[in-house]
């Protein structure tokens, strides 16, 4: 069947690599080249450069490959659909999460979606907002579960939640005695930040921005649990979401700091790329998070 040969092609491309491709396929080596070599002589051209060490696409790969990606989600969505004729949603998910989001939201909303649909097999991938966002574009991933602004014109993003950010010090912190700091307080202070291309991080940015601060010194952590336990340690100050540091407050390892007339929020969003059929079951997914939403 030509979906099957598809999805060779497909997995092939996405791993450049036969034998890994083999191996998510449960084929031999010889079986995937095979599919490969059929699917170039029914397209009269050839897609693929092969090496001992990397898989590259031709022009023409390139089209069949954005084109086989829409055609396997377009046969997805139909099984899916007969399926729920069946009172039943199948099929595959798969979903991107920046890590506030993947660490803290999804494992409680993935567990309430997979005792209503347990048939569906779940993949959840968790990186920066940045990755996630160009994981969505690219259709490596059917929805993104993201921090802060989206600004892609090939991407529709929906609000589902309010995020609180807050301010945090460490115990004995000259801030951290204050029932409510001013902006200016914050000047010349040590920051601990997530990297570039994380939606907290942009959000910091712009704080420190907006408010004309400067900034003594900065530490920079690519997860949000390395700058909670750098701020309980002393090392500087930082923002992050209440999600993130919710036991650590209550242990009083650190200190929420509140900005006087200044309100922290964010919004969650859920991205999906616009080209993007709409699987069964990423309409299932949506609705869960977003009730209102038609999906």
């Amino acid at each position: 069947m030509i979906v099957e040969t598809l999805k060779v092609f497909v997995t092939v491309t996405e791993q450049s690599n036969f034998s890994r491709a083999a191996e998510l396929l449960n084929l031999s080596q010889p079986g995937v080249s095979l599919h490969i070599r059929n699917l170039e002589q029914e397209m009269g051209a050839k897609l693929m450069h092969r090496s001992p060490k990397q898989v590259k696409l031709t022009e023409a790969g390139t089209l069949l490959y954005k084109n086989a990606k829409q055609i396997l989600s377009l046969y997805e969505n139909a099984k899916q659909e007969i399926h729920l004729l069946q009172n039943a949603v199948t099929g595959s998910l798969k979903i991107g999460a920046s890590f506030t989001i993947g660490e803290y939201v999804m494992p409680r909303l993935l567990a309430e979606f997979t005792s209503l649909y347990p048939q569906v097999d779940i993949q959840v991938n968790i990186g920066n907002t940045e990755e996630i966002i160009q994981a969505v574009r690219i259709n490596e991933l059917d929805l993104g579960l993201v921090e802060g602004h989206v600004t892609q014109f090939d991407i529709e993003a929906i609000p589902y939640m309010k995020d609180e950010m807050i301010l945090v010090a460490p115990p004995g912190h000259p801030l951290s005695s204050l029932r409510i700091a001013e902006p200016s307080m914050l000047q010349d202070q040590v920051w601990v930040l997530r990297e570039s291309g994380s939606g907290t991080r942009a959000f910091s940015d712009a704080f420190i921005h907006d408010a004309g601060l400067s900034v003594r010194r900065s530490y920079i952590f690519n997860s949000s649990q390395g700058v909670k336990e750098s701020v309980a340690a002393g090392l500087g100050i930082a923002i992050l979401s209440r999600l993130v540091v919710r036991k650590e407050l209550e242990a009083g390892e650190i200190i929420d700091v509140p900005i006087k007339e200044t309100s922290f929020t964010r919004d969650f969003l859920m991205i999906h790329g616009k080209k993007m059929p709409i699987t069964m079951a990423m309409k299932m997914f949506v609705q869960k998070l977003i009730p209102s939403s038609p999906a």
